[in-house]
């Protein structure tokens, strides 16, 4: 399920899932509507779907098969390469949960991330001002009970 509608923020896509496979494609759908440069701030408790998340994004990207696509958490960066409408894109999956300053955030290189074909996911990323200020929109994905999740996309226009 899905639907879209203007907020005062940008515009909303909701989804709802009922498993781990829906969510997967949901990020199929999304990589379609993210169009490079996207930084958004990935948010959602811990084992909500974050990682499945983007393993539908890059498979839809043709960057790695969901199995190929772990989360960040002690690597802190995950690097895939895709295409997306025939044309190369970079999709980054962070994870800055670890991370305790912005002086800690600097040495990931996150300005050098944000090239015009990439698209960038941070988890946990709204502890910093600084992502925040940068983003261009967020992913909330909220458990609804059992494996359902409601995932909320707020694409700043």
């Amino acid at each position: 399920m899905t639907n879209a509608a203007p907020t005062a923020e940008g515009r909303v896509h909701e989804f709802t899932t009922h498993s781990g496979a829906d969510t997967i494609e949901v990020g199929r759908k999304l990589a379609r509507l993210l169009k490079p440069p996207q930084l958004l701030l990935l948010r959602g408790d811990l084992g909500t779907g974050k990682t499945t998340l983007v393993k539908g994004i890059a498979q839809a990207l043709d960057a790695a098969e969901p199995d190929e696509v772990t989360s960040p958490t002690f690597t802190l960066v995950h690097e895939y390469d895709g295409t997306r409408d025939g044309k190369p894109v970079k999709l980054y999956h962070l994870d800055v949960y670890r991370l305790e300053g912005e002086r800690q955030l600097e040495t990931l290189g996150l300005d050098e991330l944000l090239t015009p074909d990439a698209l960038v996911f941070v988890e946990w990323g709204d502890k910093f001002k600084s992502i925040k200020k940068r983003s261009t929109g967020e992913i909330l994905i909220t458990s609804e009970g059992g494996d359902a999740r409601k995932i909320s996309v707020t694409l700043k226009e």
